[in-house]
C-alpha cells in the first residue's frame, strides 16, 4: 500500500453550500466524538495531515475544501465547500482549509511485531496531545507499532492526528487488550533499571502509563519496571519520558548494529 492506492478516475467536481449537508452532519459528528463516520471513513483537518495522509498506506477518498484551493492530488474525490461552512464544521478555532476523509488502513498484529520488534503500548493515555507525540515519536526511533490498550484514547482523535503529525497514518497500531510474545518493559518513575542499563537490541515492547497513574498494577506485575533517572522533578511528562526511552532504544540498537525500520 503507498500513494498511488489514492490515484483514481477524475470525478465530477462536486459543491455543498449549507453546513447542514447530510454528509456535513456526518463529518461534524465524527469529529465531536472522536470515531469513524458511518462508512468507516477517519475525518482528517488540516493541509498538513492531508499531505501526510497521501504519503502513507491511508486511503484519501474525499476532499472537502473552497473552490479556489489548489489541490495536491488531482484524482481524489473533491467537494468544493465555501470557506465559511467548512470552519462551522471543523473541530479547530480557526479554518482548517480543508477536510478529507480517509480509509484508515487494516493493521494486523503481525504488522507491528515485524522484525526488529519494538512495539509501545499505551496503557490508559488519554491525553490525544501526549498520545500523538508519542506515535510520533515512536516513529522517529524506529518502532514497530503502538498498541492502545483499553481506556487510552481513540488513535482517531482530531487532536491525536495533529500532535502526530502524519506519523498515525504510517505507523501500525491496534486497539485492544492484545498479548504481545516480547520482553515487556514498563516506564516507571522511580523503579527498576536506568534506561541506559536495558538490552533494548531484543524485540521488546515498552508500556507508558498515564500521567495520573502510570502504568496499571495489570500490566505491571508481568513486565520489568525500567526508569529515567532524574533530579528534583518527582516524574516527566508521559511523552517526554516515552520519548526518551524510545531515543535510548533506538541508540542501544543502533551500537549493537540492530537496524529500525
Amino acid at each position: 500500500m503507498g500513494g498511488d492506492a489514492n490515484l483514481k478516475a477524475m470525478p465530477a467536481r462536486e459543491s455543498i453550500l449549507s453546513v447542514r449537508h447530510p454528509l456535513l452532519k456526518e463529518v461534524r459528528r465524527a469529529l465531536e466524538k472522536a470515531e469513524p463516520t458511518p462508512e468507516g471513513l477517519t475525518v482528517i483537518e488540516g493541509r498538513h495531515l492531508l499531505k501526510e495522509a497521501l504519503r502513507g498506506p491511508a486511503v484519501v477518498e474525499m476532499m472537502l475544501a473552497p473552490a479556489d484551493w489548489d489541490a495536491p492530488a488531482a484524482r481524489v474525490r473533491r467537494i468544493d465547500v465555501p470557506e465559511t461552512v467548512l470552519r462551522q464544521v471543523a473541530s479547530t478555532e480557526s479554518s482548517p482549509g480543508v477536510i478529507a476523509l480517509v480509509r484508515w488502513p487494516s493493521w494486523t498484529l503481525a504488522d507491528l511485531l515485524a522484525p526488529p520488534a519494538l512495539v509501545v503500548v499505551l496503557d490508559g493515555v488519554q491525553d490525544p496531545g501526549n498520545a500523538g507525540t508519542i506515535l510520533r515519536s515512536a516513529e522517529a526511533f524506529g518502532a514497530t507499532g503502538v498498541v492502545f490498550r483499553q481506556g487510552s484514547v481513540s488513535v482517531r482523535n482530531p487532536k491525536l492526528l495533529r500532535a502526530s503529525a502524519g506519523s498515525s497514518f504510517r505507523l501500525p497500531t491496534l486497539a485492544g487488550n492484545h498479548e504481545l510474545p516480547l520482553k515487556l518493559y514498563a516506564a516507571h518513575p522511580h523503579e527498576g533499571a536506568a534506561a541506559a542499563e536495558v538490552d533494548w537490541a531484543q524485540p521488546c515492547a515498552l508500556a507508558v502509563g498515564s500521567e495520573a497513574h502510570g502504568v496499571s498494577p495489570a500490566l505491571l506485575g508481568s513486565a520489568t519496571p525500567v526508569r529515567i533517572p532524574t533530579g528534583r522533578v518527582e516524574s516527566l511528562n508521559a511523552a517526554v519520558a516515552a520519548s526518551i526511552l524510545l531515543y535510548q532504544a533506538a541508540q542501544c540498537r543502533r551500537s549493537a548494529g540492530v537496524h529500525n525500520r
